[in-house]
């Protein structure tokens, strides 16, 4: 099959603000680090002026504009204020991070990060700052930073064994877990303290109060590293949080829930603009046994390109997404192997006086992909000055040559080995196509070097796909009701291990091969690299995504997908444009 359990709840993480447990306080009780405060009426002192930061309602979208811009302001301050409490820094960082509005604090997040970064190469650390190390190796990690995982050699005991002295400290064990899913290949301390954390989080979970429940179960089923911010961001819970931290808090979380308010506004004109152009393209009509789901591939832009600036490139990369969708019905549903040959022989010369050999169908489809082709190969050029036509056009010639030996392994009877078919599989899970199209849309770093790179498959790329492909095996429902004539890595790693191997079996190698592509995928994600933030940041999104994209239930619904959708975009959205 082609590029084809909620993120966080309420309760999403109590690490969200500073956080320290002293060496004399009880286990649960928690002493908060104070950050540079904002009143309780909402306003910050500032050379003994107080700036007013209102909190109400606006009917006028000039005073919700106004209003948040005095909030940012106001917490451009406490950033400014945070001088040299690394925690403070470290904490504040994973607030605004954790509820999506980061992007209007890059500087003042760059410059904790700097110094951050050079803490953690002189920091020895200590048993009862488990949490402040674990929080600033992730935060830094994320930005792709290298920090060595050697720093958590200092939790282990003489035995080379984390410790039971680590086992009071339960934000010290989240932060620890979280941290955990940033490994990259070799990194045996963090597979360690992975185990560690989780088990000991999933006793204590039997210990602690209603709220730290919820917060361990949570931080278990969904880290953060591993989870789509934006979806988690309504859910971050801080109303339990007091003291002197209130009206920071509290402007905080107004911000958030303005700036969500106009990004999902601005998703619904997205949605109305890749609505318009899907009917006015017709393909739905012409193309009767295609799926109709312009929202669906939507949903992919909207994850992967998540800052609000990027709304032309969402709008862009929603078209390709639909052609690889429908490109995939062709070979998977419809096509004959004849017709299928054809067609992938058309594609590769990318010849339109070779369209007459080709029934009407296809010949509507390969018109479609050279119009949307050349049209973003010229927006593209008009913009950043490189004409991509031929590594998109590169990129859809493989697609399709997966696709054909697919299609030709179905109609012989063959059975390819497992990893065979994970390789080819990697190329037709369609995600070369989509971050090729991304690479280019973005118009950053585009040189000699990385277009060559980005052409041929590299490892930012192939890991995402991986974890794409397998986690789309394990699907326990066919996607769309249909005939599946793609196989399955789970069905040939059974057929090849016939005799000592079971689905459970099949399943547990399954996931350890996404265990190992998320490494990959981290690794590739630090820096020095050919690729921008942004791109990498979109890798990372694409992988977040799968699981709400596979995880199908009996019904042959995606239940995370429905709430995913009505969290985002609107309460009462149907989702028959899903299905």
């Amino acid at each position: 099959m082609a590029f084809s359990s909620r993120a966080m709840s309420a309760y999403s993480h109590i690490s969200i603000i500073p956080e320290k447990i002293s060496r004399n306080t009880a286990p649960n009780k928690i002493e908060v680090t104070s950050l540079p405060t904002i009143n309780q009426k909402g306003s910050i002192s500032h050379d003994n002026t107080l700036v007013s930061v209102p909190s109400k309602h606006f009917t006028c979208p000039d005073e919700i504009h106004v209003e948040r811009s005095r909030k940012l302001k106001a917490l451009r301050h406490v950033f400014s204020q945070i001088g040299e409490d690394s925690f403070a820094g470290l904490a504040l960082t994973d607030a605004v991070q954790r509820l999506g509005i980061d992007y209007h604090f890059q500087d003042e997040i760059e410059e904790i990060l700097q110094r951050q970064c050079m803490i953690s190469s002189t920091y020895g650390g200590h048993l009862n700052e488990l949490h402040e190390v674990a929080l600033r190796f992730r935060l830094l990690r994320q930005e792709g930073q290298y920090v060595s995982a050697d720093i958590f050699n200092n939790f282990r005991n003489k035995e080379g064994k984390f410790g039971q002295n680590v086992r009071v400290n339960i934000n010290g064990l989240m932060s620890l877990y979280e941290a955990s899913h940033l490994a990259i290949g070799g990194e045996d301390v963090l597979d360690e303290a992975q185990d560690f954390s989780s088990k000991l989080l999933n006793e204590r979970m039997r210990d602690v109060d209603h709220y730290q429940a919820l917060a361990i179960e949570n931080t278990l089923r969904h880290p953060y590293h591993k989870s789509l911010s934006r979806f988690m961001a309504k859910d971050v819970f801080l109303d339990n949080f007091q003291g002197e931290n209130v009206g920071t808090l509290r402007v905080l979380k107004e911000l958030a829930q303005m700036d969500f308010k106009m990004v999902q506004s601005l998703h619904q004109k997205e949605i109305r603009q890749v609505s318009k152009w899907w009917k006015d393209i017709g393909l739905a009509k012409k193309l009767v046994f295609a799926r109709d789901q312009p929202l669906k591939w939507y949903l992919w832009s909207m994850a992967c390109l998540t800052d609000p600036s990027l709304s032309d490139q969402r709008v862009e990369i929603t078209k390709p997404i639909s052609l690889i969708y429908i490109i995939d019905d062709i070979f998977d549903v419809h096509g004959t192997l004849d017709e299928l040959t054809l067609f992938t022989e058309t594609i590769n010369r990318w010849d339109l006086a070779a369209m007459d050999q080709l029934p009407e169908y296809m010949k509507i489809c390969f018109k479609a992909l050279d119009d949307i082709t050349n049209e973003i190969s010229y927006n593209i050029y008009k913009k950043h000055g490189y004409n991509p036509v031929q590594s998109l056009r590169k990129a859809w010639k493989s697609l399709c040559n997966a696709f054909l030996v697919e299609a030709k392994w179905f109609a012989s009877g063959h059975l390819p080995k497992a990893e065979e078919y994970l390789k080819n599989g990697i190329v037709s899970s369609g995600v070369h196509v989509v971050l090729v199209h991304i690479f280019f849309l973005l118009g950053q770093c585009i040189t000699r070097e990385s277009v060559q790179i980005i052409d041929n498959n590299p490892a930012i790329v192939s890991s995402t796909a991986t974890i794409l492909r397998l986690w789309d095996d394990l699907g326990s429902a066919k996607d769309e009701n249909q005939e599946g004539k793609d196989g399955s890595y789970i069905h040939y790693y059974m057929k090849e291990h016939r005799d000592d191997s079971s689905a459970e079996d099949a399943k547990t190698n399954a996931m350890n091969k996404i265990s190992e592509a998320w490494k990959q995928l981290n690794k590739e994600c630090l820096c020095p690299s050919p690729f921008s933030a942004t791109f990498k940041r979109a890798s990372l999104n694409l992988a977040r995504m799968v699981p709400l994209m596979y995880s199908y239930d009996d019904n042959q619904r995606l239940p995370s997908l429905e709430v995913y959708i009505k969290s985002l975009l609107f309460d009462n959205i149907p989702t028959r444009g899903v299905y």
